[in-house]
């Protein structure tokens, strides 16, 4: 079974920085599409950005872009989410998923996966 575990989330001010990373175990790494999304309370869950693993293409939602940045590390197996100018909006349990149906339309990332981590949580303080 797939395992994807997430950790760097933690409490920042706004405009601050924080780097997420999510380990895959026991699945096929190469030519996949990973993703992170995210959720805050009361709200339903929405993708923040995807990539994939073969080519290395990236993609964000209108809410992420030019703020996040998506990367992997192929040797490691492992996928990052560099979150910086955080804003007070941002703030939420943010997962992996993977291996994932990927998809942007109307500045939206939709994400479709077959396994999803546990989370880990980022507080955003004004």
């Amino acid at each position: 079974q797939v395992q994807l575990v997430e950790s760097g989330g933690g409490s920042v001010q706004a405009g601050g920085s924080l780097k997420l990373s999510c380990a895959a175990s026991r699945f096929t790494y190469a030519s996949s599409c990973m993703g992170w999304a995210r959720q805050a309370p009361g709200k339903e869950r929405e993708g923040v950005a995807f990539s994939y693993t073969g080519s290395g293409s990236t993609a964000y939602a209108d809410s992420a872009k030019g703020r996040f940045t998506i990367s992997q590390d192929n040797t490691e197996n492992t996928l990052y989410l560099q979150m910086n100018s955080l804003k007070p909006e941002d703030p939420a349990v943010y997962y992996c998923a993977a291996p994932a149906i990927c998809l942007l339309y109307g500045g939206r990332v939709r994400l479709e996966g077959d396994y999803w981590g546990q989370g880990t949580q980022v507080t955003v303080s004004s």
